[in-house]
């Protein structure tokens, strides 16, 4: 079974809901109504009606019954005042609540999920990454035994699945937060189905070179198997030590990891970034995400340049981490 059609399959039962804030745009507004529609999950849309009665007019959207929030007029406002005021922890008064949560639909969109109206979010479409993550990370925050949050892609090529991170937060990890981001990609990769051999890539090999930058891979190898011994991780691992079984068994004969990785844990965020564009463009995979990992309720981020079938399938992805936050409640 493909990517998608297992998540569908995992989904549609439940129906968690999921909180779009960029309601006026026609590739969210789309999504969110074939989503509704095809019952994979229950959508709210945020902004003011008569936007988003426009942009569905003019796209040719039938909205039906879809649920949509207007903040300027929305009858619990002063329960998510409340709420900020007291997650901020004295870092904003009422007053500075009120104008971030009525001004921000994302900062609306995460008290949604902070409150328990909705179970996760997508956005970016129409905003950067920062203006996604900052409110995710205020708000939400990180879940215990995180320090910080990464972000990865689900790259899909027909039935070939793989887990490629981190591709979009972190510029420059130490040794922790490799280790962290290893252990958290395992955790991903089991909600889409992949069970997960993780590989710390360098540009060593089991010590085949020696550097600062080879050796904070082998601390995050060693952190990372100390905290979840229960995983199967190694590193350090050049890509083709990673991948192909041949050259795994030439430079790591004993990894029980090397030569069919399937996550994969980037050094840098340079090296992410670049890494998941190659395979992208020249590879034929299909790039879903940046999906937003270690945070307490599922946040995922949109880019600027998607289409509809993007958010479509993004909504999935963050339907799926919300039923496994469901399981572990």
């Amino acid at each position: 079974m493909q990517l998608f059609e297992m998540l569908e399959t995992k989904v549609k039962a439940a129906r968690p809901t999921i909180v779009f804030p960029e309601g006026i745009d026609a590739r969210v507004l789309g999504a969110a109504v074939r989503l509704k529609n095809d019952g994979m999950v229950t959508p709210i849309v945020i902004g003011p009606r008569e936007k988003i009665e426009q942009t569905a007019s003019e796209n040719g959207i039938e909205l039906g019954d879809l649920t949509t929030i207007d903040p300027a007029t929305y009858e619990g406002l002063e329960e998510l005042v409340a709420s900020f005021v007291e997650r901020r922890k004295g870092k904003a008064t009422e007053e500075q609540a009120r104008e971030l949560i009525l001004k921000d639909v994302n900062t609306f969109g995460t008290m949604l999920v902070h409150t328990g109206k909705a179970e996760g979010l997508v956005s970016g479409a129409m905003h950067a990454t920062a203006d996604t993550v900052r409110p995710a990370l205020q708000i939400i925050k990180m879940q215990e035994g995180y320090k910080k949050t990464s972000g990865v892609f689900i790259m899909v090529r027909g039935d070939e699945q793989y887990v490629f991170a981190d591709c979009a937060i972190n510029i420059a990890p130490d040794a922790n937060d490799l280790a962290e981001n290893a252990i958290a990609s395992a955790k991903t990769a089991k909600t889409f189905g992949i069970e997960p051999k993780v590989a710390l890539l360098s540009f060593s090999t089991k010590g085949s070179a020696k550097s600062p930058e080879t050796e904070r891979v082998v601390e995050a190898t060693r952190l990372a198997k100390e905290r979840a011994p229960e995983l199967a991780i190694d590193g350090e691992l050049q890509f083709d030590a990673a991948f192909v079984p041949s050259v795994a068994k030439t430079k790591a004969p004993d990894s029980d990891v090397a030569g069919q990785a399937n996550v994969l844990i980037f050094p840098s965020l340079e090296a992410g970034n670049i890494g998941y564009k190659i395979a992208q463009r020249l590879g034929g995979f299909e790039a879903i995400g940046p999906i937003l990992q270690g945070l307490n309720k599922p946040v995922n981020d949109l880019s600027r340049g998607c289409n509809e079938e993007d958010v479509y399938k993004l909504a999935l992805i963050t339907a799926a981490q919300a039923l496994d936050e469901r399981a572990e409640a």
